[in-house]
């Protein structure tokens, strides 16, 4: 199953996923990382030499960016949410008592924000133009993108007063309780963009059991993928057949972000 993502500007389509994004710690390590897991190119994203986008086939399937030495915060993957209103969406986040570390900014040719959610998940703010071929209904995009949280329901409200889902607005996403995997699914036109998982540990000492947005990548060889991971410093976090799909394995990097790769 695919994840479809926001391809037009965000006031036509909003609340839903329109990016990942990656803070490395030194870029060119994690363009190689990634570049050999994954099986990416990467080309510069117009915003300097601290930014670059990763291509499969010559589609944009995420960004890297280099996270400042004085920064402490861990590295991990975040995906950014089409929004209409930036300043907007970040006051209410803020009534809301949640977190805006960042923003809103001028970046590129929108405005972005970074903030976290109640439970300290991590997730970013768009306002402006899409990256255009970001369609995850193809094959080179992100397989799935997930927020495993404390509460479900309570996350799914947060997120969605401050996303504005399931409003009366044309172009919002919908949102829906599947009771046999106990799960939110987020719809947008129909077909799922993202869900939210209950479950995790706020304080939990491992990062991989706290709150936090997970993407899921796919990968043609999943076997050559983990190797490539552990050869350049990465580790296994899951074993196979732990997480939604039936050939997955979750991974940390150099610097410590987590994802999970999906086979065939």
């Amino acid at each position: 199953m695919g994840l479809t993502v926001v391809s037009t500007s965000s006031h036509e389509v909003f609340g839903a996923p329109c990016w990942v994004s990656l803070p490395a710690r030194d870029l060119g390590a994690a363009q190689e990382f990634y570049g050999a897991v994954l099986g990416w190119e990467f080309g510069p994203a117009h915003l300097g030499g601290v930014f670059s986008v990763g291509f499969s086939d010559g589609v944009p399937v995420a960004g890297l960016g280099s996270q400042p030495a004085t920064h402490t915060i861990p590295v991990a993957w975040t995906p950014y949410f089409a929004v209409d209103d930036a300043d907007a969406t970040a006051a209410r986040i803020l009534e809301r008592s949640g977190t805006v570390a960042v923003g809103p900014l001028p970046f590129g040719t929108g405005r972005a924000a970074l903030a976290a959610d109640l439970d300290g998940a991590v997730f970013g703010i768009w306002q402006g133009d899409a990256i255009p071929d970001w369609d995850m209904d193809g094959e080179a995009a992100p397989a799935w993108l997930e927020l495993r949280t404390r509460n479900a329901f309570e996350a799914a409200i947060f997120y969605g007063e401050v996303l504005e889902w399931a409003c009366e607005h044309a172009g919002c996403c919908e949102v829906a309780y599947v009771e046999e995997n106990n799960h939110i699914q987020l719809r947008h036109a129909g077909r799922t963009v993202a869900r939210l998982h209950g479950g995790t540990l706020a304080q939990a000492p491992d990062p991989h059991m706290r709150p936090h947005w997970h993407v899921h990548f796919r990968v043609p060889d999943l076997e050559a993928a983990v190797n490539a991971a552990l050869g350049l410093g990465g580790s296994t976090v899951l074993g196979t057949d732990s997480g939604p799909f039936p050939h997955e394995i979750t991974l940390r990097d150099p610097d410590g972000a987590l994802f999970s790769i999906v086979g065939p």
